[in-house]
Protein backbone atom coordinates (compact mmCIF):
# COMPACT_ATOMS: atom_id res chain seq x y z
CA UNK A 1 0.00 0.00 0.00
CA UNK A 2 1.30 3.48 -0.75
CA UNK A 3 2.50 5.59 2.00
CA UNK A 4 -0.85 8.34 2.38
CA UNK A 5 -0.11 11.91 2.97
CA UNK A 6 -1.17 14.42 4.33
CA UNK A 7 -1.04 18.33 3.17
CA UNK A 8 -2.36 21.25 6.02
CA UNK A 9 -3.63 23.85 4.42
CA UNK A 10 -2.08 26.44 6.65
CA UNK A 11 -3.11 30.12 6.85
CA UNK A 12 0.00 31.56 8.26
CA UNK A 13 3.77 30.44 8.68
CA UNK A 14 2.54 29.87 12.23
CA UNK A 15 0.47 27.51 11.02
CA UNK A 16 2.86 25.59 8.95
CA UNK A 17 4.96 25.19 11.77
CA UNK A 18 1.91 23.88 13.67
CA UNK A 19 1.34 21.62 10.75
CA UNK A 20 5.19 20.10 11.16
CA UNK A 21 4.73 19.54 14.43
CA UNK A 22 1.84 17.31 13.95
CA UNK A 23 3.54 15.44 11.40
CA UNK A 24 1.84 16.84 7.62
CA UNK A 25 3.87 15.80 4.71
CA UNK A 26 3.55 19.18 2.78
CA UNK A 27 1.39 22.22 3.37
CA UNK A 28 -0.11 24.61 1.25
CA UNK A 29 0.17 28.30 2.28
CA UNK A 30 -2.41 30.55 1.57
CA UNK A 31 -3.83 34.06 2.79
CA UNK A 32 -7.47 35.31 2.63
CA UNK A 33 -8.71 32.06 3.62
CA UNK A 34 -12.03 32.70 3.73
CA UNK A 35 -11.81 34.02 -0.14
CA UNK A 36 -11.18 30.52 -0.19
CA UNK A 37 -6.74 31.01 -0.46
CA UNK A 38 -5.20 33.65 -2.28
CA UNK A 39 -1.26 34.08 -2.56
CA UNK A 40 0.65 35.15 0.56
CA UNK A 41 3.22 37.58 0.70
CA UNK A 42 6.59 37.45 -0.05
CA UNK A 43 7.58 37.72 3.63
CA UNK A 44 5.37 34.71 4.64
CA UNK A 45 7.05 32.35 1.78
CA UNK A 46 10.70 33.32 2.60
CA UNK A 47 10.06 32.69 6.55
CA UNK A 48 7.80 29.46 5.86
CA UNK A 49 11.11 28.30 3.71
CA UNK A 50 13.63 28.73 6.53
CA UNK A 51 11.75 27.26 9.17
CA UNK A 52 10.22 23.79 7.07
CA UNK A 53 12.79 21.39 7.49
CA UNK A 54 10.59 17.72 7.93
CA UNK A 55 7.49 19.46 5.91
CA UNK A 56 7.38 20.27 1.81
CA UNK A 57 6.53 23.38 1.55
CA UNK A 58 3.10 24.10 -1.59
CA UNK A 59 2.25 28.30 -2.29
CA UNK A 60 -1.00 28.71 -3.91
CA UNK A 61 -0.94 31.36 -6.36
CA UNK A 62 -4.28 32.61 -7.11
CA UNK A 63 -4.09 37.28 -7.12
CA UNK A 64 -8.18 37.47 -5.58
CA UNK A 65 -11.42 35.66 -4.47
CA UNK A 66 -13.97 34.82 -6.38
CA UNK A 67 -13.76 33.05 -10.05
CA UNK A 68 -10.89 31.87 -11.44
CA UNK A 69 -11.29 33.31 -15.04
CA UNK A 70 -8.46 35.67 -15.35
CA UNK A 71 -7.85 39.16 -16.98
CA UNK A 72 -4.25 39.54 -18.44
CA UNK A 73 -3.14 41.96 -15.81
CA UNK A 74 -3.89 39.16 -13.15
CA UNK A 75 -2.30 36.52 -15.57
CA UNK A 76 0.96 38.75 -15.64
CA UNK A 77 0.48 38.74 -11.73
CA UNK A 78 0.22 34.99 -11.72
CA UNK A 79 3.71 34.86 -13.43
CA UNK A 80 5.14 37.19 -11.17
CA UNK A 81 4.10 35.47 -8.28
CA UNK A 82 4.87 31.86 -10.06
CA UNK A 83 8.71 32.91 -9.77
CA UNK A 84 8.50 34.58 -6.85
CA UNK A 85 7.62 31.20 -5.04
CA UNK A 86 10.42 29.29 -7.18
CA UNK A 87 13.13 31.76 -6.09
CA UNK A 88 12.64 31.30 -2.70
CA UNK A 89 12.77 27.88 -2.88
CA UNK A 90 9.19 26.80 -2.53
CA UNK A 91 8.40 23.00 -3.29
CA UNK A 92 5.56 23.43 -5.67
CA UNK A 93 2.46 26.12 -6.23
CA UNK A 94 -0.96 25.59 -6.84
CA UNK A 95 -3.35 27.12 -9.23
CA UNK A 96 -6.16 26.63 -11.29
CA UNK A 97 -7.59 28.46 -14.44
CA UNK A 98 -10.87 28.10 -16.57
CA UNK A 99 -12.18 29.28 -19.70
CA UNK A 100 -15.18 31.76 -19.29
CA UNK A 101 -17.39 28.49 -20.56
CA UNK A 102 -15.70 26.31 -17.72
CA UNK A 103 -13.21 24.35 -19.48
CA UNK A 104 -9.37 24.40 -17.92
CA UNK A 105 -7.88 27.45 -19.66
CA UNK A 106 -5.33 25.17 -21.44
CA UNK A 107 -3.18 28.40 -23.46
CA UNK A 108 -2.69 30.25 -19.99
CA UNK A 109 -2.13 26.98 -18.23
CA UNK A 110 0.60 25.98 -20.78
CA UNK A 111 2.06 29.26 -20.01
CA UNK A 112 2.03 29.12 -16.23
CA UNK A 113 3.76 25.57 -16.49
CA UNK A 114 6.71 27.45 -18.48
CA UNK A 115 7.44 29.11 -15.11
CA UNK A 116 7.24 26.69 -12.63
CA UNK A 117 10.60 24.98 -13.19
CA UNK A 118 11.36 21.95 -10.88
CA UNK A 119 8.46 22.83 -8.43
CA UNK A 120 5.80 20.40 -8.49
CA UNK A 121 2.27 21.51 -9.34
CA UNK A 122 -1.45 21.29 -8.03
CA UNK A 123 -4.59 21.95 -10.35
CA UNK A 124 -6.44 23.53 -7.12
CA UNK A 125 -10.36 23.87 -6.34
CA UNK A 126 -11.08 25.79 -9.78
CA UNK A 127 -11.54 22.07 -10.36
CA UNK A 128 -14.50 21.72 -8.58
CA UNK A 129 -16.25 24.80 -10.33
CA UNK A 130 -15.14 23.24 -13.73
CA UNK A 131 -17.93 22.04 -16.55
CA UNK A 132 -16.96 18.87 -17.00
CA UNK A 133 -14.69 16.95 -14.52
CA UNK A 134 -14.11 13.84 -16.64
CA UNK A 135 -12.60 15.96 -19.77
CA UNK A 136 -10.80 18.14 -17.48
CA UNK A 137 -9.20 15.54 -15.97
CA UNK A 138 -7.53 14.46 -18.90
CA UNK A 139 -6.67 17.99 -19.65
CA UNK A 140 -5.41 18.27 -16.39
CA UNK A 141 -2.96 15.18 -16.76
CA UNK A 142 -2.05 16.17 -20.63
CA UNK A 143 -0.10 19.79 -18.57
CA UNK A 144 1.99 16.69 -16.76
CA UNK A 145 0.22 18.42 -13.52
CA UNK A 146 1.33 16.48 -10.57
CA UNK A 147 -2.19 16.82 -8.64
CA UNK A 148 -5.47 18.02 -8.31
CA UNK A 149 -7.02 19.40 -5.43
CA UNK A 150 -10.68 18.51 -5.30
CA UNK A 151 -14.23 18.18 -2.99
CA UNK A 152 -15.48 15.87 -5.71
CA UNK A 153 -17.80 19.06 -6.94
CA UNK A 154 -19.80 19.16 -3.92
CA UNK A 155 -19.61 21.36 -0.70
CA UNK A 156 -17.51 19.05 0.69
CA UNK A 157 -15.15 15.60 -0.09
CA UNK A 158 -17.31 13.29 2.09
CA UNK A 159 -20.66 14.26 0.54
CA UNK A 160 -18.25 14.15 -3.33
CA UNK A 161 -17.00 10.48 -2.13
CA UNK A 162 -18.72 9.22 -5.36
CA UNK A 163 -17.35 11.84 -7.91
CA UNK A 164 -13.97 11.48 -6.29
CA UNK A 165 -14.08 7.44 -6.12
CA UNK A 166 -14.78 7.78 -9.71
CA UNK A 167 -12.01 10.75 -10.68
CA UNK A 168 -8.91 8.37 -8.74
CA UNK A 169 -10.33 5.04 -11.08
CA UNK A 170 -9.91 7.24 -14.08
CA UNK A 171 -6.72 8.85 -13.55
CA UNK A 172 -4.81 5.98 -11.81
CA UNK A 173 -1.07 6.50 -11.94
CA UNK A 174 -1.16 9.24 -13.98
CA UNK A 175 -2.38 11.88 -11.67
CA UNK A 176 -2.94 12.25 -7.56
CA UNK A 177 -6.61 13.26 -6.62
CA UNK A 178 -6.44 14.59 -3.22
CA UNK A 179 -9.46 15.15 -1.49
CA UNK A 180 -10.19 18.55 0.42
CA UNK A 181 -12.59 20.41 2.16
CA UNK A 182 -14.15 19.33 5.19
CA UNK A 183 -11.92 16.78 5.38
CA UNK A 184 -11.02 16.07 9.04
CA UNK A 185 -9.72 13.43 11.90
CA UNK A 186 -13.25 11.68 12.15
CA UNK A 187 -14.09 11.29 8.38
CA UNK A 188 -10.93 11.04 6.59
CA UNK A 189 -10.29 7.30 6.91
CA UNK A 190 -13.25 6.87 5.44
CA UNK A 191 -13.08 8.88 2.51
CA UNK A 192 -9.95 7.27 2.22
CA UNK A 193 -11.54 3.65 1.86
CA UNK A 194 -14.62 4.71 0.03
CA UNK A 195 -12.33 6.64 -2.83
CA UNK A 196 -9.31 4.95 -2.61
CA UNK A 197 -7.24 8.44 -2.59
CA UNK A 198 -3.56 8.12 -0.80
CA UNK A 199 -3.14 12.58 -0.14
CA UNK A 200 -5.22 14.52 1.64
CA UNK A 201 -5.97 18.31 2.46
CA UNK A 202 -7.42 19.93 5.21
CA UNK A 203 -6.61 23.10 7.77
CA UNK A 204 -6.81 21.33 10.78
CA UNK A 205 -7.56 24.92 12.44
CA UNK A 206 -8.30 25.52 16.53
CA UNK A 207 -9.56 28.88 17.49
CA UNK A 208 -6.71 31.37 19.45
CA UNK A 209 -8.06 33.68 21.76
CA UNK A 210 -6.06 37.01 21.32
CA UNK A 211 -3.59 38.53 23.88
CA UNK A 212 -5.22 42.07 23.62
CA UNK A 213 -7.05 43.49 26.84
CA UNK A 214 -7.85 46.51 25.38
CA UNK A 215 -10.91 45.92 23.03
CA UNK A 216 -12.92 48.61 21.16
CA UNK A 217 -16.52 46.48 20.28
CA UNK A 218 -17.55 49.33 18.10
CA UNK A 219 -14.83 48.98 15.48
CA UNK A 220 -14.50 46.06 12.65
CA UNK A 221 -11.99 45.72 10.49
CA UNK A 222 -13.76 43.82 7.62
CA UNK A 223 -16.58 46.63 7.79
CA UNK A 224 -19.90 45.27 7.04
CA UNK A 225 -18.32 41.48 7.35
CA UNK A 226 -18.06 40.67 10.97
CA UNK A 227 -15.29 39.08 11.67
CA UNK A 228 -13.66 37.80 14.74
CA UNK A 229 -11.79 40.42 15.67
CA UNK A 230 -10.15 38.68 18.87
CA UNK A 231 -9.86 35.33 18.10
CA UNK A 232 -7.14 33.95 15.68
CA UNK A 233 -7.41 30.42 13.54
CA UNK A 234 -4.55 28.59 13.66
CA UNK A 235 -3.23 24.74 12.98
CA UNK A 236 -3.80 22.55 15.84
CA UNK A 237 -1.07 19.61 15.41
CA UNK A 238 -3.21 17.77 17.34
CA UNK A 239 -5.67 17.25 14.66
CA UNK A 240 -3.43 16.32 12.13
CA UNK A 241 -1.55 13.73 14.32
CA UNK A 242 -5.10 12.58 15.18
CA UNK A 243 -5.73 11.85 11.00
CA UNK A 244 -2.59 10.41 10.52
CA UNK A 245 -3.22 7.97 13.18
CA UNK A 246 -6.71 7.62 12.22
CA UNK A 247 -5.44 6.08 8.36
CA UNK A 248 -3.27 4.18 10.39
Amino acid sequence: MNIIKIENCANSVESALKAQEGGAYRVELCAGIPEGGTTPSYGEIKCARKLLKATKLNVIIRPRGGDFLYSELEQDIMIEDIKIARECGADGVVFGCLTAQGDVDMPLMKRLMQEVGDMSVTFHRAFDVCRDPKKALEDIISLDIDRILTSGQEENAEKGIPLLKELVEQAGDRIIIMPGCGVNPNNIARIAKMTGAKEFHFSGRSATESKMLYRNPKVSMGGIVKIEEYSREVTDPTKIRMAIDNLK
